[in-house]
């Protein structure tokens, strides 16, 4: 089963994360995000950033998540790919590495941001699936 998949909507683009944990479900959700706005990206990833934010909600959660990594990574004018997120209650601590934008890039769809449409964060069977639709 792959990390990360997508599901039609009809303007926008549905994203998928799974994980065997909500963290790991979250950070699959951030690569599939990314993924619409670049093809394989140069290693090394070395443009890191981290943040903290508060949230109770898991599906409020992965909203935030996403919306943070490209506000930060809009700021510093980064493409990100790999992904860390810990949650220790309603704290969470991120990380992201990636390379700063350049024409050896192919850039896809600009991705505007995650939206509060088709939100759903649920456990099924063992397997934590983190979905939502991002507004292109």
């Amino acid at each position: 089963m792959e990390a990360f998949d997508y599901f039609d909507h009809d303007a926008d683009i549905g994203i998928i994360g799974r994980g065997v944990t909500l963290e790991s479900a979250f950070e699959s959700a951030a690569k599939a995000m990314f993924a619409i706005m670049a093809e394989k990206l140069p290693e090394p990833l070395d443009a890191e950033l981290s943040f903290e934010f508060e949230e109770e909600d898991a599906e409020f959660a992965l909203v935030r998540w996403l919306n943070t990594l490209l506000a930060e990574a809009q700021s510093r004018s980064i493409i990100l790919g790999r992904f860390e997120l810990r949650r220790n209650g309603a704290r969470w601590q991120a990380k992201a590495w990636g390379v700063p934008w350049n024409r050896a890039i192919v850039r896809g769809v600009e991705v505007k941001g995650a939206t509060l449409t088709m939100l759903c964060v649920e456990e099924r069977a063992g397997l934590w699936e983190a979905r939502c639709i991002v507004d292109v």
